[in-house]
């Protein structure tokens, strides 16, 4: 299982609470790649090629799954969704550096909680920090 190392601040204000009891949490999360719509939701976000389903060669075999072709990255990442795990061949990142891998698993949970807080009703605010994390802000009740 990959993890990311991004921490995201997940921020609840529903309206109907006075502003000295509105709650906020830090929220560190394990990142397992299962939501396609997120996944290319992630790809295009970072202006990568869309995620590919199917059969795709790597190095040390063919595996199946959703590629996903990183900068600079000799094979796609592949991404079983039904169990969340993660195949590459990067050579001990002669083949692609992990920065890039790191940063489509943060630009996807990203865009997962986002697609999640939406579908039930939430308002999602986004900031990136000068620590290249990202602030997400979900306003429980409000549609944006």
């Amino acid at each position: 299982m990959l993890t990311s190392r991004s921490v995201f601040g997940l921020f609840s204000y529903p309206a109907h609470q006075p502003r000295e009891k509105q709650l906020s949490h830090i929220v560190e999360i394990k990142t397992e790649v299962r939501d396609v719509a997120a996944a290319r939701a992630a790809c295009q976000r970072l202006k990568l090629e869309p995620p590919v389903e199917g059969k795709t060669r790597l190095f040390s075999g063919e595996v199946e799954g959703l590629a996903v072709h990183l900068p600079d990255w000799r094979y796609p990442v592949v991404f079983e969704t039904g169990t969340g795990q993660a195949h590459f061949d990067n050579f001990n990142e002669r083949w692609g550096k992990r920065v890039e891998l790191d940063r489509f698993l943060q630009s996807y949970g990203v865009e997962k909680a986002k697609l999640e807080a939406r579908k039930a009703g939430h308002s999602v605010y986004e900031q990136p920090q000068e620590d290249g994390s990202i602030k997400l802000t979900v306003q429980v009740g409000g549609a944006a």
